[in-house]
């Protein structure tokens, strides 16, 4: 059995959860939502800890729980702001190999429809559109290998995280 972890990172909306739950299964897999254990561990959905506590603190509890991970055969998909946090990701990939799920900034406003709710951790004074630009470096910054997503259905993202692992 592999052992091995399988760490997807990239932009909201952009299939980490959704592709991530697929290609656990289809690799024999358990899959984790690092999103869900922020939230469990906070007792607040992610939009509210950011709208009540704001964004450093979120980064704080996104990289301690995140630091906290102690996993193996597993697919994790993270939120979309692990990457400012060097610890955090040092962590991710000291765990397993990283898969950056890329998509242009058109396809990632298609998919969100849920902007205000759905805890996207924008800085105070900039814009998604400043987000997206900040955060494309660093994800590239710690990817082990790149999917270009924006023409993929989520099964051709399966095959290709698949791919990707073998």
């Amino acid at each position: 059995m592999n052992k091995q972890n399988v760490v997807l990172i990239g932009m909201p909306a952009s299939g980490k959860s959704t592709c991530g739950v697929i290609a656990a299964k289809v690799l024999l897999k358990n899959f984790f939502d690092t999103d869900l254990l922020v939230q469990g561990l906070e007792q607040s959905r992610l939009q509210e800890l950011i709208d009540t506590r704001g964004t450093d603190y979120f980064f704080e509890a996104e990289e301690k729980a995140i630091l906290s991970l102690q996993l193996e055969a597993t697919v994790i998909a993270t939120g979309g702001s692990v990457i400012y946090s060097e610890k955090a990701m040092q962590h991710l990939k000291s765990l397993g190999k990283v898969i950056y799920l890329r998509m242009s900034y058109e396809k990632m406003l298609e998919r969100i429809n849920d902007l205000t709710t759905r805890g996207i951790v924008v800085k105070k004074g900039t814009t998604l559109l400043d987000m997206y630009n900040e955060r494309i470096p660093l994800y590239e910054k710690y990817a082990d290998c790149i999917i270009d997503c924006d023409r993929n259905t989520v099964e051709e993202t399966v095959e290709e995280i698949i791919k990707a692992i073998n």
